[in-house]
């Protein structure tokens, strides 16, 4: 039986919130996801949340909102899914660890949107799991205009290992150095008032810790949005496609570097920070023909 949500206006970050502090069942007990869909008919692109948007991430919005946006303004629609009592898995536990973005057409800041997320799939590992939430954009077509799928990651023991996700291999990318900055503070209420995302990890120190990070961390979100804004790249055609592999997090107050490698028609690049040799984020950023296939080259499976 599949669980239906719908909202005509954005969900309440205050209902969800609240809903996080209850315990989860656990996946065992479960066995397995529940069968979860959650729309969103009919949103109107608030003018303030997308400059705020474009403010912090440094994106222009020059041939409609940027491919990230969505994925900004959609992901409280995760965050319903993630948080609902008969998801089994607790909402403090889930880090982000890809993210497939593709998007048909630009989208105009005054389209009226129908979105949609569900479950997808889970893929039980050696050392976690994985849950895959797919969500898409319609603008009066039938088709999408955009659509994204975003893996989230759990740690712990949850049966015998499958193999890996075929998204799961990131690119290679060069050692050309194409832009530095240095990441702001205090920003993380901010981005989070914009996603609806208010997990610790991303305000406190102190929680993150707790966790096992160094302390709160920037909302990928916003920090893929600033690679990109930095990737010196001629306008994207129609169809743009945008894979991320978020690899760790990227502190506040952090010099990062960014390298980049041309692929045709596309773009592969790593976000360094100065103390760590290891990439943070591996990307890749692709227009045209090249961005138009392959998203899901793993079939869904039946929760």
């Amino acid at each position: 039986m599949t669980l239906r949500m719908a909202f005509d206006h954005r969900p309440s970050t205050a209902a969800y919130m609240l809903r996080a502090v209850w315990p989860s069942p656990g996946l065992r007990k479960t066995g397995g996801l529940p069968s979860i869909r959650v729309g969103w008919r009919r949103h109107r692109i608030d003018p303030r949340h997308l400059a705020r948007f474009l403010r912090l991430t440094g994106l222009r919005a020059d041939r409609g909102v940027p491919m990230l946006y969505p994925h900004v303004f959609g992901f409280p629609l995760h965050m319903v899914i993630l948080t609902h009592p008969a998801f089994p898995l607790p909402i403090w536990g889930a880090l982000q660890v890809r993210n497939h973005l593709l998007q048909r057409r630009p989208i105009s800041a005054d389209a009226v949107l129908d979105l949609e997320t569900r479950v997808a799939r889970q893929r039980v590992l050696d050392k976690g799991v994985e849950v895959d939430l797919h969500t898409t954009v319609r603008a009066r077509e039938e088709e999408p205009v955009w659509e994204s799928l975003v893996t989230f990651y759990y740690r712990g023991r949850f049966g015998a290992p499958e193999g890996a996700s075929p998204l799961a291999r990131a690119p290679t990318v060069g050692d050309t150095v194409v832009a530095g900055w240095r990441t702001s503070s205090g920003v993380g209420w901010r981005f989070g008032s914009l996603t609806g995302d208010y997990n610790g990890i991303h305000c406190w120190s102190w929680y993150a810790r707790l966790f096992g990070f160094r302390g709160a961390f920037h909302h990928p979100q916003l920090v893929l949005g600033q690679c990109v804004a930095h990737l010196a790249e001629s306008s994207p055609g129609d169809t743009e496609r945008l894979d991320a592999w978020l690899k760790g997090p990227v502190y506040y107050d952090a010099d990062v570097s960014l390298r980049a490698t041309g692929e045709g028609t596309g773009t592969a690049f790593a976000l360094i920070a100065a103390a760590d040799a290891r990439p943070a984020i591996l990307g890749r950023w692709s227009r045209g023909g090249a961005a138009g296939s392959g998203l899901f080259d793993e079939p869904d499976q039946p929760v």
